[in-house]
């Protein structure tokens, strides 16, 4: 009698757990959690609003902290889509594969990177030559590429950023990502684009790198040219879009797996006219100006 009342309860346990479980899961059917890329925080949150006013059930969480911490939650598993301004890395891939995740990669707007320097500095254009020469600590004075003389102070985002690692194989590596060049100790490393423009606008003899989205009068974008001869292009929506301006670079979202669900359908509205519509609202480029 007692084994029957144990085996009863344990049942009713059983059930009681499998319940909840189910109810828990049908409760989270339509929650996204969205983790990654400081560069993209903004627009994935203005993603995130739209598409939740169309849809009122659904709960979307967007948060930043670098395109590592998102592909780390990806490969983990703690994320539903990772917003990522670099494309995962192979040994990142392999992680994931590992942890049972069969990442899925969604190009979703393009982004041109902004050098900035203070408002008040002369120096109007610069190659990436200078550029990577200044940031790898080779030149350290603004009067080596036309400016006063006053020491740069040069300033990056962090390692954990994709930007950081768009910057560092793009522009001091020009191109060539399994090259030498590193970015000098004295480089100021800091953890997001508004801390950059915080420290620029303050400071006369500062430079450093933001997503277009993030320039503001606060700070003063210069012209570059990969060539040295130049053209030297500004930049902006309109060349990024026509493609004049050289330092432009997607932004992802990664899945774990096929996407399903609310998710599938979150990613479909951000590729719709609607949602690149947003891309553009947010300063950034749509796929369809530049895909």
């Amino acid at each position: 009698m007692k084994t029957k009342l144990l085996l009863s309860g344990i049942l009713a346990v059983a059930v009681l757990f499998c319940t909840n479980f189910l109810v828990f899961a049908k409760e989270n059917e339509n929650s996204i959690q969205i983790k990654g890329s400081d560069t993209m925080v903004n627009l994935g949150q203005a993603w995130a609003e739209e598409f939740m006013i169309e849809n009122p059930q659904t709960s979307i969480a967007v948060t930043g902290g670098g395109s590592g911490t998102g592909v780390a939650a990806l490969i983990n598993g703690t994320c539903d889509i990772a917003e990522t301004s670099r494309e995962m890395k192979p040994r990142e891939l392999e992680l994931a594969r590992k942890n049972g995740h069969d990442a899925q990669e969604f190009k979703v707007a393009i982004d041109a990177l902004a050098v900035v320097v203070h408002p008040s500095n002369p120096v109007k254009q610069l190659t990436f030559d200078q550029l990577s020469g200044i940031f790898t600590g080779k030149i350290t004075n603004w009067n080596e590429v036309g400016g006063n003389d006053q020491k740069i102070l040069a300033l990056s985002r962090d390692r954990n950023s994709g930007t950081h690692v768009y910057f560092l194989e793009h522009i001091l590596r020009k191109g060539n990502d399994k090259g030498p060049e590193q970015f000098a100790p004295e480089v100021l490393m800091l953890p997001s684009s508004q801390a950059i423009i915080d420290e620029v606008s303050q400071s006369q003899s500062a430079i450093g790198y933001i997503g277009l989205g993030y320039v503001s009068p606060a700070v003063k974008a210069v012209a570059v040219s990969k060539a040295n001869e130049g053209p030297f292009v500004l930049p902006s929506l309109d060349t990024a879009m026509n493609k004049t301006y050289p330092v432009a670079r997607p932004l992802l979202f990664y899945t774990g797996r096929e996407p399903q669900g609310t998710v599938k359908s979150f990613i479909d509205f951000v590729l719709s006219k609607k949602g690149q519509e947003i891309v553009r609202t947010m300063d950034f480029v749509p796929l369809g100006d530049k895909a």
